[in-house]
């Protein structure tokens, strides 16, 4: 190894010895005197990414028992890893692992090799753990090494990592497998997706006559192909369904089978610290689907989960949200380990009490409004891990069970990740992006008070009632709107958010603070959806990540449809120096709102519309609306806004690292303690799972 880049790993050691010792005493500081300010909650920065860290409060303050609970799920959790690298693509765990492989053996003193190609190599990995594979997390679009194939081919065979062939052309032909979810209309998206929820040579055409002709139209209908991948009958050893495709079910002895047999022993470890007996029916429902596979049981699950609302530790872990499958049909493999923050819940719960209300008095046609609202159950979480899709990006809210006949008759469960948002906001302070983007003081001022309380309270309307409101028509299925049904529901739950924010309902519940205060939240909406969300697309792309389509698409109708000028883009001349009258000016452009009582109008108007199109599932209007809103993005002005980012040095993506967990065992092996620790670094962590959690062969 060169000396100089010796020197440089030295520094590095060294440099993450003393912050491990810091970030200790950091620690040991909060413990003793509860300053919220010591919690350190940047990590690391690479391309357009960052990683912070979340605090959990109150974890010390859980009974043993729930300390065991959450110890034994977080492990299930962890287990779960491989999974989502397999289906977000084929080669995935095959690049990660010859990928660490090599870093390990570089890092190890064991590689001649130059500082610069390390640190390219270095970053390259951290992305794909960042991603779960090879495809940007957001974008979707495959991202190329900074090193050149030569080099990589060259360091393999010198430190003796094996590597097999078929990665490279994957890894630097940006011609293959180019797009992880591809939704660009007049184009075969199952053929076109790098996803691995279809075998090869599986069309389009031929998924979806396989799902019309297996579709369950019962009362109770089962989630076919949830949990499953569908291949060519002549490259499976699996039961023939039909002459032409069959189903790989995802379950032990199945696909993912090795994982999902370590997922079950944590979850009947879980079983013995379960809170309740419903929670036990849970994890014991949970169990059963892993082993079998069988779709009625994961009904009987989702039933159990939703009526489980007295345990203070809960999870989600399995096949979950569709987004991934360029079809909308197959669950991504996720899970979320948490527990109630016991007095931020009151503010969901008077949301969730008042369900009905917001469904009678939303702008929507009556005929798509629910008659009796069921079972709305809301409740403000910390999370204590992160994993598969959750991992290391995470959302701020969530709303489950997806299947609609299970919320219709037996409602859902939303929850708003406090600890999350509150570590973004942290990391955020004092960074220069409201004052870049922002029109004026004023403006700025009105977000610095109410921007907090509006983000909580769009995150708890969008889940809580959101998601729940509405009914689609006799015969209309959650599919229905295809391809554009994620962005079409996202837009839905968002529009009923953003209109009841400024209702003065919401003062007489005591969840605003005034009738001024929302305005904050539009603005920052209208703002994003419009202008700074377009930091996250490179040049010449489109939007394709569904919940930016949304916001895109509910912005731009809005302008569109702002005949009365309630909302403006306006442009300023700006001086690029100071202290001199002769410095170039530039144009900068910034978003206005003139009448925000005429905003809501808009808002109310676009929900009503986004309803009847899933109420009837109207595949045409949900196209053209999306094609027409969503998806083209301003050359100009997207040129604009990166440009003025770039200057701020920021990150337009952030993930987290977990905490790590220590079960504390008696001479018996029974666990006494479990303690919690903040000081592992994301290529730390990374590596450790793939050393500890690692168990699917690369499979095809």
């Amino acid at each position: 190894m060169h000396s100089v880049y010796k020197q440089e790993m030295m520094k590095k050691n060294m440099f993450n010895a003393v912050a491990m010792s810091f970030a200790a005493l950091s620690l040991l500081f909060t413990a003793c005197s509860k300053q919220e300010s010591s919690f350190q909650y940047n990590v690391d920065k690479f391309y357009d990414l960052e990683i912070l860290r979340y605090d959990v409060p109150e974890f010390d303050s859980l009974s043993l028992q729930q300390k065991q609970l959450v110890y034994c799920l977080s492990e299930a959790a962890l287990w779960g890893r491989d999974i989502f690298y397999d289906q977000n693509g084929r080669y995935n765990l095959r690049i990660r692992r010859t990928c660490e492989a090599l870093y390990e053996k570089i890092t190890n003193d064991q590689l001649p090799i130059t500082d610069e190609e390390f640190l390219l190599f270095e970053r390259y990995l951290k992305r794909v753990w960042f991603s779960n594979g090879i495809h940007h997390h957001y974008s979707e679009d495959k991202f190329l090494p900074d090193f050149s194939q030569e080099w990589f081919v060259a360091a393999c065979e010198e430190a003796g990592v094996k590597y097999d062939p078929a990665i490279l052309p994957v890894m630097f032909d940006p011609a293959v497998m180019p797009k992880r979810t591809t939704q660009q209309d007049g184009v075969d998206l199952v053929l076109n997706s790098a996803g691995n929820y279809y075998g090869e040579g599986v069309t389009q055409a031929e998924a979806e006559e396989w799902y019309a002709a297996h579709k369950d139209n019962s009362a109770e209908p089962l989630w076919i192909g949830l949990n499953s991948q569908l291949v060519k009958a002549d490259n499976s050893q699996f039961s023939i369904l039909n002459s032409q495709l069959v189903e790989r079910v995802y379950k032990v002895g199945g696909l993912y089978g090795e994982a999902l047999e370590h997922i079950v022993y944590w979850l009947r470890e879980a079983l013995k610290y379960a809170e309740n007996d419903q929670q036990k029916l849970v994890i014991e429902k949970m169990i059963a689907f892993n082993e079998t596979g069988d779709l009625k049981t994961f009904n009987e699950y989702c039933i159990a989960w939703v009526r489980d609302l007295d345990s203070r530790v809960d999870y989600v872990n399995g096949f979950t949200e569709t987004y991934s499958d360029p079809l909308g049909i197959t669950g991504t493999w996720e899970s979320m380990v948490n527990f109630k923050d016991l007095a931020a819940t009151k503010r969901t719960q008077i949301i969730s009490a008042n369900a009905q209300w917001f469904e009678d008095h939303s702008t929507t046609d009556q005929k798509y409004k629910k008659e009796e609202v069921k079972g709305v159950s809301a409740k403000v979480i910390t999370a204590a891990v992160l994993a598969g899709a959750c991992y290391p990006s995470t959302p701020i809210g969530i709303n489950l069970p997806n299947a609609n006949w299970v919320r219709k008759e037996y409602g859902s469960k939303s929850v708003t990740i406090d600890n999350i948002v509150h570590a973004y906001n942290e990391a955020a302070k004092g960074n220069g992006f409201n004052e870049e983007f922002m029109i004026d003081d004023e403006t700025r001022a009105l977000y610095e008070k109410y921007g907090s309380v509006c983000g909580d309270l769009h995150t708890d309307l969008h889940e809580c009632v959101g998601h729940g409101s509405g009914k689609l028509m006799p015969g209309v299925t959650k599919d229905a709107l295809k391809e554009h049904g994620s962005t079409i529901e996202e837009a839905r739950a968002d529009l009923f958010a953003m209109y009841y924010l400024a209702d003065p309902k919401l003062v007489e519940l005591g969840l605003m603070p005034d009738n001024e205060a929302y305005k904050a939240g539009y603005y920052q909406q209208m703002m994003n959806g419009l202008m700074t969300q377009l930091v996250r697309i490179e040049p010449g792309k489109d939007i394709e990540e569904a919940h930016m389509r949304n916001r895109q698409l509910i912005a731009g109708w809005i302008y569109d449809h702002a005949t009365n000028r309630e909302v403006e883009i306006i442009d300023k001349l700006e001086a690029k120096g100071k202290n001199s009258h002769d410095v170039p000016c530039e144009v900068k452009h910034y978003f206005k709102i003139n009448d925000y009582e005429g905003l809501r109008r808009l808002y109310g108007e676009l929900l009503a519309e986004i309803q009847r199109i899933t109420s009837e599932g109207d595949y045409e209007a949900a196209k053209e609306m999306v094609e027409k809103y969503a998806v083209k993005v301003n050359p100009e002005l997207h040129k604009e806004i990166l440009a003025r980012y770039k200057k701020l040095n920021l990150a337009p993506y952030k993930g987290f690292v977990n905490p790590v967990y220590t079960a504390v065992h008696d001479a018996e092996g029974n666990i006494t303690d479990v303690k919690i620790s903040f000081t592992e670094s994301f290529v730390d962590q990374n590596l450790r799972y793939s050393r500890d959690y690692s168990p699917l062969p690369d499979i095809n």
